[in-house]
């Protein structure tokens, strides 16, 4: 779309940019270009313009688009980034991408998600204007059997596109909720189809929601939930800053998969369910029972190792844990 185009070439500006330089680069008539920013004007970007000097953006309202996104990021890697207003999911949205072979790399995010996934069949609220909705295409080339790896650079990723965009730092609680102040602003979701006969994954969808501008939440989540705005006494944030670092992270990683040790040093630097008292529920737990331990480390393989009330030491793979402190959980 070409307000985006020139959306992107007038955010990279520093001073003014004259209609002649965007017209030339963008290979369409001045009067496009005018009508372009009219549109952006529209929108609430406050757009200055001089005879002799051109374009100005003055100020920016937060609001994603391929443009907004795309001004922070190299040129190349917009040829994979898909943004919608509204889509039931950015997951299922890539699922059906990569039925079609589209390639590792490619991103799709949305302002809204009517039908955002959780783990475990959750809805993860996503309403317009607030958060970020991304899913990432990643083709690894390894087994199954890395994946817990996977989500778990994922949560670091995402902790450092966090830190990178807004200079915050946040926590890990194990398996891969971010925290700030011991409440969730993050959620993970992986999804992943193994090719039948090597046992290797053809494809992952790594989905990512981050809870930024949020000033409530419904009550059954208020004391779960939180965002980054809350957390910051209401602070506003950029978020197509925060979307082009998490593209950044997610590329770093699928650069260094699988052999960086940077991840598992930084998830244990992060991590707070270690040294904690936790209830864990296996993934196929009955009647939701859990058992009580204590959480004593993070293993190299990302896994939690716990010593349980009776005595017994265990490595959990998967499942959940509750964290005494976190969550309502004491």
């Amino acid at each position: 779309m070409l307000k985006d185009d020139v959306l992107k070439l007038i955010l990279r500006e520093n001073d003014y940019i004259s209609g002649e330089t965007i017209s030339h680069k963008l290979g369409v008539s001045r009067a496009a270009v005018n009508t372009a920013v009219k549109a952006l004007r529209e929108d609430g970007y406050e757009i200055t313009s001089s005879t002799n000097k051109g374009y100005l953006l003055k100020n920016s309202p937060d609001l994603l688009s391929k443009g907004s996104i795309s001004a922070l990021l190299p040129d190349t890697r917009a040829e994979n980034l898909l943004y919608f207003d509204s889509v039931d999911s950015t997951n299922n949205v890539l699922k059906s991408l990569a039925s079609e072979g589209a390639v590792s790399g490619t991103v799709v995010i949305a302002d809204h998600q009517t039908g955002g996934k959780g783990r475990r069949g959750r809805s993860f609220a996503s309403p317009s204007g607030a958060g970020v909705y991304l899913s990432y295409l990643f083709k690894p080339e390894s087994g199954f059997d890395k994946i817990s790896d996977l989500t778990s650079w994922t949560a670091v990723a995402v902790a450092d596109a966090i830190k990178n965009a807004y200079g915050f730092d946040t926590q890990i609680k194990w398996v891969n909720d971010l925290l700030m102040n011991r409440k969730k602003i993050c959620g993970i979701l992986t999804e992943v189809s193994v090719e039948g006969e090597s046992g290797f994954i053809d494809t992952c969808i790594i989905g990512i929601g981050v809870n930024v501008n949020e000033s409530e939440f419904p009550p059954e989540i208020s004391e779960i939930a939180t965002s980054i705005s809350i957390e910051n006494g209401g602070m506003k944030f950029i978020r197509a800053k925060l979307a082009s670092e998490i593209i950044r992270s997610m590329d770093k990683l699928a650069s260094d998969w699988p052999g960086s040790s940077y991840y598992l040093d930084r998830y244990r630097d992060l991590n707070i369910t270690t040294g904690s008292m936790i209830t864990a529920y296996p993934r196929m737990a009955e009647n939701g029972q859990g058992r009580t331990g204590t959480a004593i480390s993070i293993n190299d393989d990302f896994s939690l190792k716990v010593e349980f009330a009776d005595g017994s030491v265990e490595d959990l793979k998967s499942g959940e844990v509750s964290v005494r402190g976190l969550y309502g959980y004491t």
